[in-house]
């Protein structure tokens, strides 16, 4: 039997994805020569108060948790080299990383909705700029109703005044890394899933994706947006297990 180990996004959890994990386990008997995929989705340190960072993480110290997750799976007998690795968004952009480092341990790579590209912005050099300015002032009364509201009127939605602890900086450390010169190294064969209409990632990252890594297909899903593990759980299925039968294949985009 294969193995399939899905990385959620940021501050999501493995109970999102149940759904996509049930599915794909129930509807892949016979895909595989082995028989079948077993999916293992971990809670990916950080979003739950069980796993809180004690310091500030980067991407690749995500890398060095996933590479000991799966050792420790490896020698339980649950996870069987090579395996199939799919990402979600921020869990895409430590999938390809993780992939680019370790090309002998993934069979395919499937990059859903990935945050690989990360494009300086007036907004990301503000928000770093700002949130050390604010820690300053963090000693003041009523500081943190004042923070909030200068996130919300002033530097508009962002995932980083949802963050706690250690996430802040965590975040910050996060967003500042582009992998775009890192996807070329990936040649396992890799499968791109994106909706057609996701704000959060842009379908021109998608495509930007598909140019990069050599051995890539691009599937778009129409009408869909960011999370499809919510919106669209079993067309994601569906496209996830139609993929893992091809052994490999040419670059290419959709007409």
């Amino acid at each position: 039997m294969k193995t399939l180990v899905i990385l959620h996004g940021w501050q999501s959890s493995k109970e999102k994805w149940q759904k996509v994990k049930e599915g794909i386990e129930k509807a892949s008997t016979g895909l595989v020569q082995e028989g079948g995929v077993k999916v293992i989705v971990p809670d990916i340190p950080g979003f739950k108060p069980e796993n809180e960072l004690k310091k500030p993480w980067n991407l690749d110290n995500y890398v060095d948790w996933l590479d000991r997750f799966c050792q420790e799976k490896r020698v339980n007998g649950e996870l069987v080299e090579p395996f199939f690795l799919s990402g979600h968004s921020f869990g895409g952009a430590l999938a390809a990383k993780f992939t680019a480092r370790y090309p002998e341990k993934i069979d395919k790579l499937f990059l859903v909705a990935s945050s690989c590209i990360r494009r300086k912005t007036i907004k990301k050099w503000f928000l770093g700029r700002v949130s050390k300015i604010l820690k300053i002032f963090a000693f003041l009364p009523f500081f943190n109703l004042a923070r909030k509201a200068f996130y919300k009127f002033v530097v508009g939605p962002t995932d980083y005044l949802n963050a706690k602890g250690e996430l802040k900086q965590t975040f910050l450390n996060i967003i500042s890394e582009d992998l775009s010169s890192s996807l070329p190294l990936i040649k396992v064969p890799t499968v791109i899933i994106w909706g057609k209409e996701d704000k959060a990632t842009l379908l021109e990252d998608a495509y930007l994706i598909n140019k990069k890594i050599s051995n890539s297909k691009l599937v778009i899903i129409p009408d869909k947006g960011h999370s499809l593990q919510k919106e669209a759980p079993e067309i994601l299925v569906k496209k996830v297990l139609e993929n893992l039968r091809s052994v490999g294949f040419e670059s290419y985009t959709p007409n």
